[in-house]
């Protein structure tokens, strides 16, 4: 890691709850909350956790699990909420009259603080689709790395351009749109570019909203100060 990055947080899903993995974390300082493999020792203990409200649904609770094979126990946390008599089909793990959602962590945060921030990881599944979808990241084009990693770099520069100028030069309520939805909204206007007086010009359909779009775009671009080497 480059030498001015102070602090490591890591989230991720069941696949990685494993203690190798945990130790390389915790060889790197870093902080973790993943989401627990649910063996049979550890569905076990969770009935005999103490819970406390954290919302009018989930009670949260916390405590020590040691899996066979780790070194040492580590902390988790529970969330555990009440099913509900018409759910009888529920999607988290399910024991008793309880739905249980469980991480293995070293955040000193509290049981709740540590599930909303394991809960930011949902965000990164509609960006690693959209990476997949319309920024050609879907499969890896050769057996090279030098050129794969050069691929993924420009694939990344390609994907920061497009956030900065959503963010910078579009309007609120379009920053949050997807490539594919800006493409149909902005990028494929009708439009020519011509050279009156030998100046490029882009003309726009006649259109009283792509007028006031891009007119407001303009505005925006012409406001930024260009990055300095």
């Amino acid at each position: 890691m480059p030498p001015e990055i102070r602090e490591l947080r890591f989230r991720a899903d069941a696949g990685f709850g494993y203690d190798p993995v945990f130790e390389k974390l915790e060889a790197h300082r870093a902080d973790y909350a993943v989401v627990a493999r649910l063996t049979t020792s550890l569905k076990r203990l969770l009935p005999g956790l103490r819970y406390a409200p954290a919302n009018a649904c989930w009670d949260c609770g916390e405590g020590e699990f040691r899996a066979q094979g780790w070194r040492q126990a580590r902390r988790i946390v529970v969330a555990r909420c009440a099913i509900a008599e018409d759910d009888p089909q529920p999607t988290l793990f399910a024991m008793g009259r309880y739905c249980y959602r469980v991480w293995v962590t070293n955040l000193t945060l509290t049981p709740a603080g540590v599930w909303h921030f394991y809960d930011g990881r949902a965000a990164m599944e509609p960006r690693i689709h959209e990476l997949r979808e319309d920024f050609a990241l879907r499969k890896i084009p050769t057996s090279s790395f030098e050129a794969n990693a050069l691929n993924l770099e420009v694939i990344r520069l390609a994907y920061n351009l497009v956030a900065i100028f959503q963010r910078l030069c579009l309007p609120a309520e379009w920053q949050s749109l997807t490539l594919s939805k800006l493409r149909h909204r902005l990028f494929w206007l009708p439009g020519e570019l011509t050279r009156p007086q030998n100046r490029p010009t882009l003309r726009l359909a006649n259109s009283r909203l792509i007028a006031m779009w891009a007119e407001q775009i303009q505005h925006r671009i012409h406001k930024l100060r260009p990055l300095e080497g």
